[in-house]
């Protein structure tokens, strides 16, 4: 497969080998793009009984969706004061609720899908690095009271009996929240759409499209797809087949770095099978995997390509200083992904056209985040919901190109630079 190297990979359970598209095609709808959002619109539209084509230029989960940190949590990348500023404050209550829905929606199907291999643990811990527990109890607060939704504030003792660094001071632990195994969620569902009568085809790149009047035509260089409805789901993997959704989008490369074996050694730092986050604005976050054996630990980001061994070079240093006890831990493994970042980081979730759809930008906001937005796509493909146009504040804005990159990183290190002020004057 064309994979790259991850601990995912490496762990991946089920190794089916779909074909390439070669001929003709019919469908009710076509959905380019296989990770999480395209599989989830195609999930949920197979369930209602449509004929649906999945077009993936590599394998199922190949881009940031099967790479990623496995979070699912509720909430954005941006603020909810931002939100409401954009979309009213009644309008960002229901997108936050949408995001809770999310978490429930991918529990829920890996409930009944009975898919062992996304191995979910529950159990999200947010913590600071600066003392400012009263901020914390103000938006627990804030959160039971607007959302109905339970937030454990921990006080520093709390947090620092499980997370041995002295980094590290208040924080919030979300119950419901949990972190998964996404690859293998993502091939599970990939099986049952094709249960349910689907098609999946990888290593077929969409090359061309004509989207206008009721028939859509998708082509890759064996074949086409007819379809009544197309939806865009390529992430930071979309090229040029799009123009007006590449230039809506910046493509931003994170990375992960897996540890070598050393559970005894891990323990002297970590005794929790939370995943972990900080609250820095350019902060890092991780994970205890294979029973507590490793760490899982990802975070920077940058707007070119970069050597993923490189980076994990300045993760492993973040995690020393954080633990000092690591200093010993070697890292077996490293790679990155490329997120889809819109200049108001926001998803991007829309009909473009008439029967021509769009689901991208999910950078930052988490597994959840992105199903949410496939079920949301498929309710409006069905006529079930117009709950999509939620984000319509949140469109299609030029995203501004190579200067929207330069800009991206050095706003990147400004926050670093911000960070590390705030640290050192706690």
């Amino acid at each position: 497969m064309s994979y790259p190297d991850t601990y995912y990979r490496r762990t991946m359970m089920e190794e089916k080998v779909r074909p390439v598209l070669k001929g003709a095609a019919d469908c009710d709808t076509v959905i380019i793009g296989a990770g999480l959002a395209g599989l989830t619109t195609a999930l949920q539209l197979a369930r209602a009984g449509q004929v649906v084509v999945v077009l993936e230029a590599e394998s199922v989960g190949f881009g940031a969706s099967g790479r990623n940190g496995g979070f699912v949590s509720p909430g954005f990348a941006t603020g909810g004061e931002e939100i409401a500023s954009m979309a009213g404050p009644e309008n960002a209550r229901k997108i936050h609720l949408l995001s809770i829905e999310g978490v429930d929606f991918v529990r829920d199907t890996i409930h009944d899908l009975a898919i062992e291999g996304a191995r979910p643990q529950p159990g999200i811990m947010s913590v600071l690095r600066h003392d400012g527990g009263s901020s914390l109890k103000a938006y627990a607060d804030q959160v039971a009271r607007k959302y109905n939704y339970q937030l454990d504030y921990l006080e520093r003792d709390e947090v620092r009996s499980v997370l041995k660094s002295s980094r590290y001071y208040q924080g919030l632990r979300d119950a419901k929240a949990f972190h998964m195994h996404p690859l293998n969620y993502l091939r599970a569902i990939a099986v049952e759409i094709e249960r349910l009568g689907g098609r999946i085809y990888e290593n077929s790149p969409a090359t061309a499209t004509t989207l206008d009047g009721p028939e859509k035509i998708v082509s890759t260089a064996d074949g086409r797809v007819k379809a009544r409805h197309v939806v865009f789901t390529t992430g930071g993997y979309t090229g040029a087949l799009n123009g007006r959704l590449k230039r809506a989008f910046l493509p931003i490369a994170t990375y992960v770095m897996l540890s070598e074996e050393a559970p005894d050694l891990i323990r002297e730092a970590i005794v929790t099978t939370d995943a972990i986050g900080d609250n820095r604005r350019a902060g890092d976050y991780y994970r205890l995997v294979d029973g507590g054996k490793r760490i899982l630990w990802g975070g920077r980001i940058t707007t070119r390509a970069a050597s993923a061994s490189a980076l994990a070079g300045e993760l492993r240093r973040e995690m020393t200083g954080t633990y000092p006890q690591l200093s010993e831990l070697k890292t077996e493994l490293a790679w990155s992904g490329l997120m889809s970042y819109a200049r108001h980081l926001m998803p991007q979730i829309g009909q473009m056209q008439p029967g021509v759809w769009h689901c991208t930008a999910f950078g930052g906001h988490g597994l959840n985040t992105t199903a949410i937005g496939g079920k949301i796509v498929a309710e409006g493909i069905l006529g079930q919901s117009d709950r999509y146009t939620l984000f319509k504040p949140f469109g299609l804005v030029w995203a501004g190109g190579l200067a929207g990159l330069a800009v991206a990183q050095l706003t990147y290190w400004k926050l670093q630079a911000q960070d590390l002020w705030r640290e050192r004057a706690a």
